[in-house]
């Protein structure tokens, strides 16, 4: 009364047992597939960009030139757990954190 005959023989049949759970299965295939892809494609090389910059900033010694990512140029003078001393101009220095150093410069570019 409540449903038409085309719809009920439309209707999937109900399946007994594992069926369920391998069309379950096949429809989740898709989700991890796309997982596998952006872990390759995104968040390994973002980790291996991470660690160089971890292993770069921990490399910097006194006399280093740096550029910093707000774009201060200049040469490392003091250097300390969390910040380092850099002079951007003669007799001036300001403090920065580690983690705002963009880029290690070769020796001389800083003039």
């Amino acid at each position: 009364m409540f449903i038409s005959s085309a719809f009920a023989q439309t209707a999937p049949a109900a399946t007994a047992g594992g069926g369920g759970l391998m069309s379950s299965l096949t429809g989740m295939l898709p989700l991890v597939l796309m997982f596998v892809v952006l872990y390759f494609i995104m968040i390994r090389p973002q980790m291996k960009r991470q660690k160089e910059h971890r292993a770069m900033i921990d490399a910097i010694a006194k006399g280093d030139e740096i550029a910093t990512s707000g774009g201060i140029v200049g040469k490392v003078t003091r250097l300390g757990e969390g910040t380092i001393g850099v002079e951007i101009a003669p007799n001036v220095e300001v403090q920065l954190q580690r983690s705002a150093i963009a880029q290690v410069l070769p020796k001389g570019t800083v003039k």
